[in-house]
């Protein structure tokens, strides 16, 4: 039985949605306020423990065209579930024992989150009505931001009392959430039939085929991709906006404590305004884009992300406001990004592979970001240099992805 009527929406696969999302994110970005503690009971290196962050991000540029090879022969809802479970036995490996336990969890999560990554677009495009893709990728994009701010706040107090490996195994509780919500949006048989299945909810979007005129169906022509120059424009728009975002991830705590002189401790804190900014955003632009179309949204979120790194150049002291209007801009901007991928998909196919394109060559480009930058720095011993590698990033991601959002655009008419 549908869930929903023709006229309705969704609910639950919106749930369902959100609830992947949490498992996406946070509980890779669970290491980062730990990884002193792990590498002290470890005895690892900083150049290995820096590997615990680092390793999901190369997985998603390394293991995406597999991923996305899997999510074409499995089906998107196989594919959907054994990613959740694939996420919820990297978990439990990762918590398991000494150094080789740690690593080999770490790139299990990295890889069943790939598939999780290239997936959720195309569920997003072939379940949900065309007029609320945006408020659904938003909310999906929250979940992973909302997850990170969680985990990054919660995992030194757990570990206090459980112990790193506690506190780490306690972010399986996400991936619980998330299989229970899957399940009961499509049902455990839906979840668990190998190969393409019909849409779960009749809004979903119909891939149309061509008629010859014996009304005889047509094979559809291959949707291209990386001959599409609107995919190229938008896989360096995500290549800038991930650059951006994992480059101040790993470097923002270290600058305010440099150039502003706060504590290691209350750097820390004081940076999560980057992560919890991002919901505004996130959420905001779906609304905005509605209102002024999306290429003047994407412009407003290219003007906020500029003014971070370009902001802590002139004036570092007011590292508040440029870290919340950072913030705004990259959970709009990876929002906006998903948005015009699923605009852009003519098929379920079209979808999963602009998807595993425009993730693989953007998180491909934003795992150098942590290390280029800080070689930037040993090399010139300022902030000020590292700092305009990123503000290049976001006119990177500025000028693809207007230019790619306004084709799109023109695309759509």
């Amino acid at each position: 039985m549908n869930r929903t009527t023709r006229a309705g929406f969704p609910w639950m696969l919106v749930v369902g949605v959100v609830f992947i999302g949490f498992i996406l994110r946070g509980p890779i970005v669970a290491v980062a306020p730990i990884t002193g503690t792990i590498s002290a009971d470890l005895s690892m290196t900083a150049a290995q423990a820096g590997l615990l962050t680092s390793l999901p991000v190369l997985c998603f540029a390394l293991i995406t065209p597999f991923a996305s090879l899997f999510v074409g022969r499995a089906g998107a809802n196989f594919a959907t579930t054994i990613a959740i479970i694939g996420v919820g036995i990297g978990s439990i490996v990762r918590s398991a024992g000494g150094v080789e336990a740690t690593f080999a969890g770490t790139i299990i999560m990295g890889a069943f989150i790939t598939i999780g990554n290239v997936v959720i677009p195309v569920i997003i495009r072939r379940d949900v009505p065309g007029a609320r893709v945006g408020i659904v990728t938003g909310a999906y994009t929250s979940a992973m931001n909302v997850s990170s701010m969680i985990t990054s706040l919660a995992t030194v107090p757990l570990a206090v009392v459980f112990g790193w490996r506690g506190a780490l195994l306690a972010w399986l509780g996400f991936v619980v959430l998330a299989a229970v919500a899957w399940l009961v949006a499509v049902g455990p048989r839906r979840a668990f039939a190998w190969g393409p299945v019909k849409p779960a909810f009749e809004t979903g979007a119909v891939d149309t085929v061509a008629i010859d005129t014996r009304g005889i169906p047509l094979a559809a022509p291959e949707p291209r991709t990386w001959r599409n120059l609107s995919a190229v424009l938008l896989s360096l728009a995500f290549a800038g906006q991930a650059f951006s975002y994992y480059g101040l991830t790993a470097w923002f705590p270290t600058i305010l404590e440099q150039e502003v002189g706060y504590t290691a401790a209350a750097a820390g804190t004081s940076s999560s305004i980057f992560q919890i900014a991002a919901v505004v955003g996130a959420l905001g632009v779906p609304l905005l884009s509605q209102r002024i179309g999306i290429p003047v949204a994407f412009g407003i979120v290219s003007a906020l992300w500029i003014s971070f790194p370009l902001g802590m150049m002139l004036a570092p002291d007011a590292w508040l406001a440029w870290g919340f209007l950072g913030g705004v801009a990259q959970g709009g901007g990876i929002t906006v990004v998903f948005m015009l991928i699923v605009q852009l998909a003519l098929t379920g196919t079209h979808a999963r592979r602009l998807s595993a394109m425009i993730q693989g060559v953007g998180y491909a480009l934003g795992a150098t970001a942590p290390t280029l930058i800080g070689a930037v720095h040993d090399a010139t011993g300022a902030w000020t240099l590292p700092i305009g590698v990123v503000l290049v990033s976001t006119l990177v991601f500025t000028a693809a992805g207007l230019t790619g959002a306004l084709r799109a655009v023109l695309v759509a008419r």
